[in-house]
């Protein structure tokens, strides 16, 4: 159903999509905080060619809009994204990565700095940092990749399309019969009284949720990673459906509940002329799952399997617009829609190679 995304006339400001406004709008929320920051650290082993690394980030900045754009709130207060045809960058030499993550102002392009520790002559540390708005785990793999590339001198292919080109795309896709199809599924997915996850926690829930936290990490053994894999082919289902049943299955037998909506991200890049564009795409499925007593768990993992197919179907919808047209009550401790995610990250992690 997709025709192809076009380039757009140029045009002083640009519409953002509807992930961006979310992320505006967060960014300015959280008034200053680095929450949203995508920083990343690469460890540099033999010569470096500083006047070609220079040139390789130069070379990015120029092929990715995203890399020169800045946001600022237009007319009638929705905010807009302007695209700049140079912006000041350079590589900065760093002490340490401690200091390196520190909050964006996103009307300053880029969004997107890089910094150098060095170790030893042979050994250095490269810092990358950006802020979501512009990018997504996706495009860190690719910038990864063509960063190598360029280094090594190597041509790219030029890009037929822009960030900016989608974000236009998506407001007209609004207008279509698709989207409104896709909205009616996803209001009547979570229409009437949303449950609210009630898990049982040592302290009282705060009033105001704040970003800290904790994480465990654990690795599964391979027994248990065949069993779950072999689970999911006899059902025809994938591990991603089979870690949901399970997950979902687990909050409720915490919580005492039977009806529990979990968030999960979807890459939302489902053109393929979208695959090397820089920017943000990533969007939010609120999955409403049903794990009453006294279903088997293969009963239940099919229900999960349908849930799970349909809502890729209609994964263009975009969460930000779900959550204003539900209107559900807000509330400042809480995530809207939901309080527990699954993310399962199956893209492969792109290896740094550079010449030398």
């Amino acid at each position: 159903p997709y025709a192809a995304i076009e380039p757009v006339e140029k045009r002083d400001t640009y519409p953002v999509s509807s992930a961006q406004k979310r992320m505006y709008v967060l960014q300015q929320l959280e008034d200053g905080g680095t929450g949203y920051n995508m920083p990343a650290v690469l460890e540099l082993k033999g010569k470096l060619d500083r006047k070609r690394m220079e040139a390789a980030f130069q070379a990015l900045i120029s092929r990715h809009e995203s890399l020169r754009t800045s946001f600022e709130t237009g007319i009638g207060g929705e905010p807009v994204q302007r695209i700049h045809h140079d912006v000041p960058f350079t590589v900065t030499e760093e002490n340490s990565a401690d200091a390196f993550v520190r909050p964006f102002d996103l009307s300053q392009a880029p969004l997107f700095r890089a910094g150098l520790v060095r170790e030893t002559n042979e050994h250095h540390v490269l810092l990358v940092d950006m802020h979501h708005i512009i990018s997504d785990g996706v495009s860190v793999n690719t910038l990864i990749r063509e960063f190598g590339e360029l280094y090594a001198g190597r041509k790219l292919e030029p890009l037929r399309i822009q960030y900016k080109d989608y974000a236009v795309w998506q407001q007209e896709f609004k207008k279509s019969d698709t989207y409104q199809k896709q909205e009616s599924y996803w209001l009547k997915q979570l229409g009437g009284e949303l449950p609210v996850l009630e898990l049982p926690a040592d302290k009282p829930r705060p009033a105001v949720r704040s970003f800290a936290g904790d994480k465990i990490s654990f690795t599964l053994d391979q027994e248990v990673t065949s069993g779950l894999n072999r689970l999911a082919r006899e059902n025809g289902s994938t591990l991603y459906m089979v870690l949901l049943a399970a997950y979902s299955a687990l909050l409720s037998r915490l919580s005492g509940q039977e009806e529990i909506v979990i968030g999960s991200p979807i890459a939302g890049r489902p053109h393929e002329d979208l695959e090397p564009v820089l920017g943000m795409f990533v969007n939010t499925l609120a999955l409403r799952t049903r794990p009453e007593g006294g279903k088997g768990f293969t009963d239940y993992l099919q229900e999960v399997r349908q849930t799970a197919l349909e809502a890729y179907e209609h994964q263009d919808y975009p969460f930000e617009e779900l959550v204003e047209k539900l209107d559900v009550y807000r509330d400042t401790s809480r995530n809207p829609l939901f309080d527990a995610m699954l993310v399962v990250q199956n893209i492969e992690h792109e290896q740094l190679t550079m010449d030398g």
